[in-house]
């Protein structure tokens, strides 16, 4: 079976963490407006634009100035994504392995880590992936389409009706004759 490679990146770009919110009010009480690390959030914005290659240069870029675990956990988790919307699977699983050594109550990257494991036709440990998401996560409409995406790949359905285009194409619908007609 074939995995369906753009339904998995637009489902991918939809779980991206943005790195976009603002830091945390320091001890005196300043506000910092904007992202705190630029290149994580230009990062993720690149790769929710499709743009896997700037997407991973920001990100990695932006992890050599990660502060703190959420960062870190961030730019694994959209490196993950990145590396997969580049169509480098194995490199995606280190990351997306990265973040839930970590922390295995991270759902996004659970949901990531089943598209990893479809690409790679893993599908055992994909189905183990969006069980664990949808623990973490009931209801998520980003799990329920990876979910499907699984099922299209491992039971896939099967049309029970069959076209009978036996009638000759200069046949009319009322053309037909009965079978016991006698001219």
């Amino acid at each position: 079976m074939k995995f369906a490679t753009n339904t998995c990146c637009h489902v991918l770009l939809a779980t991206l963490l943005l790195a976009a919110a603002p830091a945390a009010m320091s001890e005196e009480s300043k506000a910092v407006v904007g992202p705190s690390n630029i290149d994580l959030y230009d990062g993720a914005n690149a790769l929710m634009a499709g743009d896997g290659e700037e997407g991973v240069r920001r990100t990695l870029r932006g992890l050599e100035l990660a502060q703190g675990a959420r960062e870190l956990k961030i730019a694994h988790s959209n490196l993950c994504a990145g590396y997969l919307l580049m169509n480098q699977p194995e490199t995606a699983l280190v990351h997306c392995d990265w973040v839930l050594d970590r922390d295995n109550t991270h759902w996004r990257t659970h949901n990531n880590r089943a598209l990893v494991y479809m690409r790679l036709e893993r599908y055992e440990e994909a189905e183990e992936d969006i069980r664990k998401g949808q623990e973490l996560r009931p209801g998520s409409k980003k799990l329920k389409i990876v979910k499907g995406m699984y099922l299209d790949e491992t039971k896939p359905v099967q049309t029970k009706i069959e076209v009978d285009d036996r009638r000759s194409a200069t046949e009319e619908p009322g053309d037909a004759r009965p079978a016991d007609a006698v001219d």
